[in-house]
């Protein structure tokens, strides 16, 4: 795994994580805090003075004021992230652990925390700033501007609050949940088919033996590989370079990765840029490999068919998201785009591949169910009579499978 696209997994990670938009909005209420005070300090640079009835705040009310507004507001961001965690333990017990990076990854709960953090922080640092009329000593400075903005970011966080109450609930609604993981599969299938070529994505390797072969050299989940600069290695090079394992496939340190061969300069292959271009990490993420969202709308299917839970409307809703992304998949025709990949190979996404992991996974689990196994039938019936022609037998045989007696 290269440092290159490490870093690119890494920024991945980031923009999904739970903490960088709160922190992010932390740094943002620091900055505007110092901004404010600077302001209070040199009043003229504002284009409007301030109401007399705003400037008699005397310092001990200003700070009391603050001071109020910093307790209150950690107070209620407590009560916040409890609310979150008991959603995400709610959504994992009952829709699978698989999903808890969707509720960490939500922006509404991001921008809550992150508000209601950054007033805090603002709070706290006016509050320093004040000071009382010491005889012999400091002039009193009470940062009337700053106080405004104070009232207005509590204001905020006070209409933060009440959405946050709305969406929490949200969150956990199954029909939203598949919804958006339904989405997201569509977008992620477009965006593949956008990125590659029809024609290239089926090249095949060279009919020799490979030159050199790469291990992983350390276990986990393929994560990310970074295609353009693996093509952009080939071309400089003159190599042809295979990836062995799909995205989101488990290695081991020995799992073969890559096969390189050499063109016809003959010219060394520099293992170790190659290496560089794909990162491996402790779980599967959705990144470049959209079969892991269709294996949790199996997986949400399986939890909705078992005897503990027993609700086939979830389950035939889930079947709804996987029909639409597999209509996309093979219906899609892709946007304009010039990228080609003629010196790199691999497992691409197929339709075949797409259905593999959604209706023969929950095929065990819809066939008890009368009412979802002729619900699955009506939508394998109606893709079969979308999609092209080469897609159209697998679908047949899982009709086949699925009205079998065995």
């Amino acid at each position: 795994m290269g440092k290159r696209a490490y870093l690119f997994k890494l920024l991945q990670d980031i923009r999904a994580s739970y903490w960088f938009l709160p922190s992010l909005l932390v740094l943002v209420g620091l900055l505007l805090a110092s901004v404010m005070v600077w302001v209070d300090g040199n009043p003229s640079v504002m284009p409007v003075e301030l109401p007399g009835a705003l400037l008699d705040t005397q310092a001990d009310g200003a700070r009391s004021m603050l001071s109020v507004i910093a307790q209150s507001i950690i107070g209620v961001t407590g009560v916040m992230f409890s609310m979150t965690l008991v959603a995400v333990s709610f959504a994992s017990g009952n829709f699978g652990p698989r999903l808890i990076g969707n509720f960490m990854r939500d922006r509404g709960n991001q921008w809550s925390l992150g508000i209601l953090i950054a007033t805090f922080v603002y709070a706290l640092v006016v509050l320093r700033t004040v000071q009382d009329d010491i005889e012999g000593g400091a002039a009193q400075f009470v940062p009337h501007y700053s106080l405004l903005l104070a009232l207005g970011l509590t204001l905020l966080c006070v209409f933060t609050l009440i959405y946050f109450i709305h969406h929490v609930p949200e969150t956990i609604n199954v029909s939203r949940i598949s919804a958006s993981i339904g989405a997201a599969l569509e977008r992620r299938v477009r965006g593949l088919i956008d990125e590659q070529d029809d024609k290239d994505r089926y090249v095949s390797p060279p009919d020799r033996a490979p030159d050199m072969t790469l291990t992983a050299g350390t276990s986990g989940y393929i994560q990310t590989v970074n295609f353009s600069q693996l093509a952009n290695l080939a071309d400089s090079c003159d190599l042809r370079v295979n990836l062995t394992t799909s995205i989101g496939a488990f290695v081991t340190e020995k799992t073969p990765v890559f096969e390189v061969w050499a063109g016809a300069n003959g010219a060394d292959i520099d293992a170790d840029a190659v290496l560089e271009c794909f990162a491996i990490g402790a779980s599967r993420t959705e990144n470049q490999n959209p079969t892991f969202l269709a294996e949790q709308l199996v997986e949400m299917i399986a939890r909705a068919l078992s005897p503990g839970v027993n609700d086939p409307y979830t389950a035939k809703d889930c079947l709804n998201r996987l029909a639409a992304a597999l209509t996309v998949a093979s219906t899609y025709n892709g946007g304009i785009n010039d990228r080609s990949l003629p010196r790199i190979t691999f497992k691409a996404l197929t339709f075949s591949r797409l259905f593999a992991a959604s209706f023969p996974l929950c095929r065990q689990y819809i066939k008890p169910d009368a009412m979802v196994l002729d619900h699955a039938l009506t939508l394998l019936n109606n893709l079969a009579d979308v999609v092209r022609n080469e897609d159209r037998e697998v679908i047949r045989d899982e009709i086949a499978m699925l009205t079998s007696d065995t």
